[in-house]
């Protein structure tokens, strides 16, 4: 029921993703009534299809746990223990990340020796394979939850992008180990010790020098990263298309102009599952389209092909806990 769009779009991306897949079986949970009538209006009734009535959900502007104790039969709350019981394989949601992330957790629980579960992937067309993580979920992060996330995108990195040695890197304003804030130096002595393959400190730039596969910073960072390369896409799209209108073909200026904005905005096109959960959760982007539902579902199809839950509990149990702990925090 969440994202920008509701029902009509997220009922035509699984619409979609399920006509594409013959082996898979789609649960719509929310309103039955408003998501039987978009059912109806795809002429779409089949076995293959099931509905699960739910109460509400929950916005991006309330506290989530708060708000899933308020409503503890959300959509979102709902899915996630459809999810526990074994009734489907993946949740997916475009609602809250907040509420997405907590019922998660509620739901599924963490994974053993994480504080909490983290956002990342390759976010970038012209980087393609390379694993930015947290992408938004944690805002503060002390050192050692930041060199779990690492190891989190590791396993993304090797089993979703078959890089069988991925190389981890920390985002800095420099590529001195002094140099960064003290999260970032506290935590470059950690992944230094790890058994992660650590190569140092990166910076903005090195997204496109292939100096590493797995690039470590906080969500603050992070979700400034991402917002940032969606809000370029945006406005170089039709700063393009002013000014190749004149030397180009119209189409040829459609397929290079819309060919940058995919590059820049693949989360609303692709989705990415939650790191960390007991459980495969993909998360949408809010203001997808129905594109984006039957991407996010391709995406979770293919995690869950590969095991990529069983790859994160691998790498995190590779982490020296005695390492962690010398922090001190």
């Amino acid at each position: 029921m969440g994202g920008d769009y509701g029902p009509p779009v997220t009922v035509a991306g699984a619409l979609a993703a399920l006509d594409a897949h013959p082996e898979i079986h789609v649960t719509f949970v929310g309103d039955p009534d408003q998501i039987s009538t978009e059912i109806k209006n795809h002429r779409a009734e089949t076995d293959r299809i099931a509905v699960v009535p739910s109460d509400g959900k929950i916005s991006d502007d309330e506290h989530p746990v708060a708000a899933l104790r308020r409503r503890p039969r959300s959509s979102i709350a709902v899915t996630t223990h459809l999810l526990k019981s074994g009734a489907a394989d993946m949740a997916v949601s475009v609602g809250s990340t907040g509420a997405t992330m907590a019922a998660s957790v509620f739901a599924l629980g963490l994974m053993e020796g994480l504080e909490r579960p983290c956002i990342g992937g390759n976010f970038l067309g012209l980087a393609p394979d390379t694993t930015v993580i947290d992408l938004g979920s944690n805002v503060d992060c002390r050192p050692p939850q930041m060199v779990s996330f690492a190891a989190l995108g590791v396993a993304f990195s090797r089993h979703y992008l078959g890089i069988q040695s991925p190389r981890v890197a920390l985002l800095s304003v420099g590529e001195e180990a002094a140099k960064g804030n003290r999260q970032v130096q506290d935590t470059f002595t950690l992944l230094e010790k790890s058994h992660l393959n650590f190569v140092g400190n990166v910076e903005g730039m090195d997204f496109f020098t292939d100096k590493a596969d797995v690039i470590v910073c906080d969500g603050f960072i992070g979700n400034i990263l991402i917002k940032f390369a969606e809000g370029l896409g945006s406005v170089f799209r039709p700063f393009l298309q002013r000014q190749l209108a004149s030397t180009f073909p119209e189409g040829a200026v459609t397929r290079i102009t819309d060919a940058i904005w995919q590059s820049t905005n693949l989360p609303r096109t692709m989705g990415g599952p939650l790191f960390g959960i007991n459980g495969l959760v993909m998360i949408g982007h809010g203001s997808s389209g129905p594109e984006g539902i039957s991407g996010a579902i391709e995406t979770g199809l293919l995690c869950h092909r590969i095991g990529l839950v069983n790859g994160f509990r691998q790498e995190l149990s590779r982490l020296d806990m005695a390492i962690m702990l010398e922090s001190g925090e």
